[in-house]
C-alpha cells in the first residue's frame, strides 16, 4: 500500500513539474529573468505601456526593471516572481481592470527607486506627509510622463 501511495505521489509530482515546465517554456519564462524590457511586452495588455517607455524620456538611461523592481538581486528576483506569478493569473483568467493600475507594493518601489537614482537631485526634499497636501509626496503624481512618456 505504501508503494502504492509513493507511486502516485510520484505521478502527480511529475505531471506538476512536467505542466509546470511547459508552461514556463511556452511562456518563455526566461525571458522574464533579465533585464530586457521587451520581454515586458510578451502579453500583449503591456504593449501600450512598451511603447510610451520607448518615447519616454527614461527609455535610453532606465529599464522595467530599474524601475519597478528592488536593484539587489534576491529581492528583485522574489519581485519578479510576484508579480510574474500575479501577472499571469490574471491574464490567463482575464480578471484585470483596463487601464492597468500599478499595484501599492510596486508603487512604493517604485518611489523608492525615483528617489534613490536621484538621491542628489532630491536630497533636499522633504518626504514627511505635508499637511495641506494630505497625502505623502509621490514623485510619479508630478513627473507621470517620466517613464511611460505622455501616452500613459
Amino acid at each position: 500500500m505504501q508503494i502504492r501511495a509513493l507511486s502516485l505521489l510520484a505521478v502527480m509530482v511529475g505531471i506538476l513539474l512536467g505542466a509546470g515546465g511547459y508552461t514556463f517554456h511556452f511562456a518563455d519564462g526566461l525571458a522574464y529573468l533579465g533585464n530586457d524590457p521587451a520581454s515586458c511586452k510578451n502579453c500583449h495588455i503591456m504593449n501600450d505601456h512598451y511603447d510610451s517607455w520607448l518615447q519616454s524620456s527614461h527609455h535610453d538611461v532606465a529599464t522595467c526593471n530599474d524601475c519597478h523592481t528592488p536593484h539587489a538581486l534576491v529581492p528583485k528576483l522574489i519581485a519578479k516572481a510576484d508579480n510574474g506569478w500575479n501577472h499571469s493569473v490574471k491574464f490567463t483568467l482575464g480578471n484585470y481592470q483596463l487601464p492597468l493600475r500599478i499595484r501599492e507594493i510596486n508603487k512604493r518601489r517604485l518611489q523608492h527607486n525615483c528617489v534613490e537614482c536621484h538621491a542628489e537631485m532630491v536630497s533636499e526634499i522633504s518626504w514627511r506627509q505635508e499637511p495641506e497636501m494630505h497625502q505623502e509626496l509621490d514623485c510619479t503624481r508630478c513627473h507621470a510622463g517620466v517613464g511611460h512618456g505622455d501616452r500613459m
